[in-house]
């Protein structure tokens, strides 16, 4: 009789310490906190010669992030770098995006830049680089480097727009 008690009490002490280990491990969804980006959506220049800049924000983290400062310059087909910021203050959901409108006055040499674009119907190269501020849901704020290489073609039927 006292083998079996000792071998029930292996048993029962082998099963408290498996489910006491399952309930560790089901500790909820993983938290992963990936690096977002941003893009030039669409450029519009306007009448007045400003243009129309739409940021396309990515969260590619499993939680919402909250895009709380684009510190940026962007140049043009090689032209002189300039300043965007924006303080869009959104939270765009996991793996989502969303778009925000930043009104800019560019520097002669960028309007120069697009409008031969325009006027050729050609694609023109950008460089978007700074930093871009997040606050990932139930963390802490975190400046992520921003350095993209991409091009703008113009949209036909749409005049002054590339995207």
């Amino acid at each position: 009789m006292d083998t079996t008690l000792k071998a029930i009490a292996t048993a029962l002490l082998l099963i408290l310490s498996l489910t006491l280990l399952a309930a560790c491990g089901s500790s909820g969804p993983v938290r992963r906190i990936s690096e977002p980006t941003a893009n030039i959506q669409q450029l519009e220049v306007r009448a007045d010669g400003s243009w129309s800049l739409d940021l396309r924000l990515q969260n590619y983290s499993s939680v919402s992030m909250r895009f709380d400062r684009v510190d940026a310059t962007l140049a043009i087909a090689g032209q002189d770098a300039f300043g965007v910021q924006a303080a869009p203050a959104i939270t765009i959901g996991p793996e989502s995006a969303d778009v925000v409108t930043v009104a800019l006055v560019p520097p002669a040499g960028a309007k120069i830049a697009i409008a031969d674009a325009l006027a050729r119907g050609a694609r023109v190269s950008y460089h978007l680089g700074g930093n871009l501020t997040t606050t990932p849901d139930k963390g802490s704020a975190r400046t992520w480097k921003l350095d993209r290489d991409n091009a703008l073609s113009p949209v036909p039927g749409l005049a002054g727009v590339l995207r």
